[in-house]
């Protein structure tokens, strides 16, 4: 029979749970105790709200929230000095971190609040205002996991991140399921889960809304020694994006490759599905299958122009941002665009204010892209302009204007178009030019 692993409760480590005090240091003894004992459950009683400066994780143990437990990030900006990337710190903080750990367990029913509108500046219609920083961008990343194995995720509620929201870091063996990731729609670089550089993994049954990316994967060049992205299933979800619901890149120094989505639904994006490779890494042998897709136009702080499903390999501009020259190979004055091979879609249906776009900034860029009993139908929802692509971060120009199309290809030669079918209907406003177009 199998021993009751020991538990270790915040409470009896000095954890209040008032939402006044910070109970961080409590928490971190509570962490130590567990993992110097050889493990167990770090467990947080429900019917408290736990405030939370920066803490870290450890091996061996299950984070475990009682259901009517928060744990609620503390609003104090100055607390937060950790960089989510190394030398950069113009991209955010860490909050809850864990570096090189083994066998961590997430469970319960409680809820991890970021306090993302803490951090922000005043709320405008389409966005929150972004403060001005002058050493660290102190929005934090509600998690941050580096070169940690064995992670399981179940049963809880992430929300409110102000950052990016569940970050991994050349992590491997993830398994995420029953989660749900409440950002705020307005809450800028508020993705939902990233991988960076990590392998095999799986994310099912999950409700996750953002306003950025719900689910993400990248190859950052901070990261480099950690190599590819690969092996992951992304099955059962339901996305909610302001920006884009699943999406591959923009950054990729590496190769993404080997991932399965299919039986998910997304809902009221400006984005549905989105390949943006805009850096010298590959992107090959991606699968979505039975996937409905709602997408809608937004403004122009948002990426992305209501397209379902977005291929494409840009380089990047050249102006000194982090989406531009920043971004870079060290030394370099110049960016690369790599290849995109060997991506199908299946029985996916569109629906929204644009059709599928698909472009490169050469025509070997995207190769082998097969669409198979997809639909697009296209109708007008918003009063957004519309009626144009949106190719940022790119060196030639931030929009392509060119109507509206069932399938744009822009640069694509190597495209198969099996019983698809696109219906536009009467009530467009905006120039139809039909129902598959091609640019030069």
């Amino acid at each position: 029979m199998e021993t009751a692993r020991k538990q270790y409760n915040v409470i009896d480590y000095g954890a209040v749970g008032d939402g006044v005090r910070d109970d961080a240091s409590s928490f971190a003894s509570a962490i130590r105790a567990c993992s110097e004992n050889g493990g167990g459950q770090v467990f947080i009683p429900g019917g408290h709200v736990f405030l939370c400066s920066p803490f870290d994780l450890r091996s061996n143990i299950d984070f475990h929230l009682e259901g009517g437990a928060t744990i609620l990030a503390h609003p104090d900006e100055s607390l937060y000095t950790t960089s989510a990337f190394r030398e950069n710190r113009t991209e955010g903080s860490i909050w809850i971190g864990g570096t090189n750990l083994d066998n961590i367990t997430f469970s319960g029913a409680g809820v991890i609040d970021g306090n993302g509108q803490a951090f922000m500046g005043r709320e405008m219609s389409h966005a929150y205002e972004l403060k001005p920083f002058t050493d660290i961008d102190p929005r934090p990343h509600l998690m941050l996991l580096e070169n940690c194995r064995n992670i399981q995720m179940s049963g809880l509620q992430f929300k409110n991140a102000a950052y990016w929201g569940l970050h991994f870091v050349g992590c491997q063996d993830i398994n995420i399921c029953d989660l749900k990731v409440l950002n705020d729609l307005k809450v800028r670089n508020s993705d939902g889960i990233d991988f960076n550089h990590c392998k095999r993994g799986k994310v099912e049954n999950c409700l996750i809304e953002s306003g950025d990316d719900c689910i993400c994967f990248k190859n950052r060049r901070e990261f480099a020694e950690y190599g590819a992205c690969s092996d992951f299933i992304i099955r059962n979800c339901k996305l909610v994006s302001t920006s884009c619901s699943i999406k591959i890149g923009s950054e990729n120094m590496d190769t993404i490759s080997d991932i399965l989505i299919e039986d998910c639904e997304i809902e009221r994006s400006n984005r549905g599905i989105g390949i943006q490779n805009r850096d010298e890494g590959v992107v090959r042998n991606i699968v979505f299958r039975n996937i409905s897709i709602q997408s809608r136009l937004f403004e122009d702080v948002w990426w992305g122009e209501a397209e379902p499903i977005y291929i494409t390999s840009y380089t990047r501009p050249t102006t000194q941002t982090k989406d531009g020259s920043l971004r870079f190979k060290d030394g370099h004055d110049y960016g690369e665009a790599g290849s995109v091979q060997d991506i199908l879609f299946e029985n996916v249906t569109c629906a929204g204010e644009n059709g599928v776009f698909v472009g490169a900034s050469e025509e070997i860029l995207v190769q082998r892209v097969k669409f198979k009993n997809v639909s697009v139908e296209i109708h007008e929802t918003t009063k957004h302009a519309g009626g144009r692509y949106d190719l940022r971060p790119c060196r030639e120009t931030d929009y392509l204007e060119a109507g509206i199309h069932g399938f744009f290809l822009h640069r694509v030669t190597d495209a198969v178009f099996v019983d698809c079918n696109v219906r536009i209907d009467e009530g467009v406003s905006r120039k139809v030019l039909g129902e598959f177009g091609r640019a030069s």
